[in-house]
């Protein structure tokens, strides 16, 4: 049975659900009505940061240009560049056995491509949401819509899976940024 989360609870993953060690990381968002003539394109990445949310080399940032981790621990599997459909609009998959001992947490955040060019932001867009799934079952593990309180942001952190002893846990962050990926890319340590 899957639960539900509000902005800011925390949740554990692995300890809860024992043998859980493929996850798959779905996010799924609508946009508004809106009449701006351009496509609206949300991209999810994933950041694999230190104790200190600091992204240590370039190849610890997964997203549409770069993947998969080396390590095989984090996986994005595929740029959807138009939203639409039911069910989730990007997944990034997770195996929390090979995720690199220097990565602490993985923060999963969703940016509007271009969107300062396009005059988008988050204020636009609605229904968005991030679930787990054990991938090895199917089943879903917990949810966390994001409601509605963005307006100007171009970036939200939606989440971050993070070490806790020998397991991992879940936080529902739901925090918004704006300058898009490259604010984001600056607040983890990578130079843009």
């Amino acid at each position: 049975m899957s639960i539900n989360l509000s902005k800011g609870q925390r949740i554990d993953l692995t300890k809860t659900n024992p043998g859980l060690t493929k996850a798959i990381v779905g996010l799924g968002w609508d946009t508004n009505r809106y009449d701006g003539g351009q496509d609206f394109d949300l991209d999810a990445s994933a950041f694999l940061t230190d104790a200190d949310g600091k992204v240590i080399n370039d190849i610890d940032f997964v997203f549409y240009n770069n993947v998969k981790h080396p390590s095989g621990g984090v996986e994005h599997t595929g740029d959807n560049r138009t939203g639409e459909g039911d069910g989730d609009d990007e997944q990034i998959k997770i195996n929390f056995s090979k995720v690199p001992s220097h990565v602490h947490r993985i923060a999963i955040a969703v940016t509007i491509h271009d969107a300062n060019v396009r005059n988008q932001n988050f204020g636009q867009v609605s229904n968005a949401f991030v679930r787990v799934v054990n991938e090895d079952t199917n089943q879903e593990v917990l949810r966390y819509d994001l409601g509605e309180d963005f307006s100007v942001e171009t970036a939200v952190v939606i989440c971050e899976l993070y070490r806790h002893g020998a397991d991992w846990k879940f936080n529902a962050i739901g925090s918004g940024f704006s300058g898009g990926l490259a604010a984001l890319c600056k607040n983890f340590g990578l130079q843009v």
